[in-house]
């Protein structure tokens, strides 16, 4: 983990200028203060469904069995297998496959499958959920250097995300939503390095790619606005707003924050900004999708990422129900509390 203030100004100049083809999550910098929290008042509804995080919990371990999602290795496989099976059967309206093979940082070549699930097609006004399902190769802060060149288990740091989206979209089906929702499983996005200059372009490979080919036929089609799950499942965790996110996207911030406060869940998502974190949302953010990124970034035990962070302790023991039923009750509130346009016409 690298703490550069430097790089703050190096996305800042990349998301204003279009100029950088994307970054990276493993990269983060300090805390600042400043982008005061943006106040939005969000409309009530009662026919939220409840999170179930005991199912949420489940689709977590079934990764984490499945071996390390490493990219080209049959854990991999299976896990892709898995969440285009289990999405169709969820009820999507339709499930993509964006299948391509890019490069790492080395120029070894990575088949990368991006896994796009659509509900409610029909609607005008869409948002995007995603959260990567890929794992680090390698434990590098491991504190036993015997294991820096084994993959990581990645519970909280892949699965996790993947495992609230997963008993989203399952919510999604038995509920249709007010608004379309596509749920993105984004590939490759930890198999970079911290090595080099312009390193933090060899992060974030599946989702730099789906932003260059965008599955949307016109600019009506694209979603309002996009949020990132990345590490949402650790004991005690807490969430602040990220700065990138609360940078470029103070309004969504501002939404979801909104949302926890309305059910109760401050003490989870507390107030103020935290540091910042090279992650999917920034290339999200650079293709004109205001995103934002739920991320554990600020571990009251290091400060900064948990200590399990690409380690071989980043298994199920560090997985709390508790923490996927809140970050998946905030998500549910957003979807469930958006508006569709007048003109939108329901299916």
């Amino acid at each position: 983990m690298t703490h550069l203030l430097s790089l703050i100004f190096a996305i800042m100049a990349c998301l204003c200028t279009g100029a950088c083809s994307g970054c990276a999550s493993n990269r983060q910098t300090p805390a600042a203060d400043g982008d005061a929290a943006v106040s939005e008042p969000q409309p009530t509804v009662t026919d939220i469904p409840a999170f179930d995080a005991d199912s949420a919990y489940a689709y977590v371990s079934r990764q984490v069995a499945m071996g390390p999602r490493v990219n080209n290795t049959p854990g991999h496989a299976r896990c892709e297998r898995w969440l285009v099976e289990n999405l169709r059967r969820f009820g999507a309206d339709t499930v993509i496959e964006q299948k391509a093979t890019v490069h790492d940082h080395a120029g070894r070549p990575l088949d990368i499958n991006n896994i796009i699930a659509r509900f409610n097609t029909s609607a005008s006004r869409r948002i995007l959920l995603l959260a990567h399902y890929d794992t680090r190769p390698t434990a590098d802060q491991d504190p036993d250097p015997a294991n820096h060149d084994k993959p990581v288990p990645g519970a909280n740091d892949g699965a996790s995300g993947v495992g609230v989206l997963m008993e989203t979209a399952r919510q999604l089906g038995l509920t249709p939503p007010p608004v379309g929702i596509d749920i993105l499983m984004t590939d490759a996005e930890d198999a970079g390095t911290d090595e080099g200059e312009n390193s933090e372009l060899t992060w974030a490979l599946g989702t730099q790619y789906f932003m260059d080919h965008l599955p949307y036929a016109s600019a009506d089609e694209m979603p309002a606005y996009a949020i990132l799950l990345d590490m949402v499942g650790g004991v005690g965790a807490t969430f602040r707003r990220e700065y990138f996110s609360q940078r470029f996207a103070p309004e969504i911030n501002a939404k979801v924050w909104n949302a926890a406060r309305e059910a109760g869940l401050s003490a989870r998502f507390k107030g103020g900004q935290g540091p910042g974190v090279v992650d999917d949302h920034v290339f999200v953010n650079r293709g004109g999708i205001p995103a934002i990124d739920i991320i554990e970034c600020e571990n009251a035990q290091t400060g900064s990422f948990p200590p399990y962070w690409h380690t071989m302790a980043d298994d199920m023991s560090i997985i709390d129900r508790s923490t996927l039923r809140d970050v998946g009750t905030v998500v549910l509130h957003i979807i469930y509390n958006e508006t569709a346009p007048a003109s939108a016409k329901m299916p």
